[in-house]
């Protein structure tokens, strides 16, 4: 058979390395965590899952904040008090 008509599962696999590999390398280059600050495994762990959360941290604040809705439709209850003559912005603290 033809190479070029072969059906591979190759593209979703190295989608998945692609990825894992530019975390990595964000990790080890931005980071510098390829020579560790301090000396012994649990040590040097606690670092590399510090420096995890970190970049974690660095991609949540990057991202874009979620478009915002418009205002919402009244409740049941605010119908109800509408219906009632009161009004539901603080209606306890006004002693009606």
């Amino acid at each position: 058979m033809d190479h070029a008509r072969r059906p591979s599962k190759v593209p979703k696999t190295v989608a998945a390395r692609s990825g894992v590999e530019g975390t990595i390398c964000e990790f080890v280059n931005g980071h510098q965590v390829r020579r560790s600050r301090y000396h012994g495994l649990r040590k040097t762990h606690v670092q590399h899952v510090l420096t995890g959360i970190a970049i974690n941290l660095e991609r949540l604040a990057s991202r874009t904040p979620p478009r915002c809705q418009g205002p919402r439709h009244p409740t049941v209850f605010q119908r109800y008090l509408d219906s009632r003559g009161l009004t539901w912005e603080c209606w306890w603290r006004q002693g009606k």
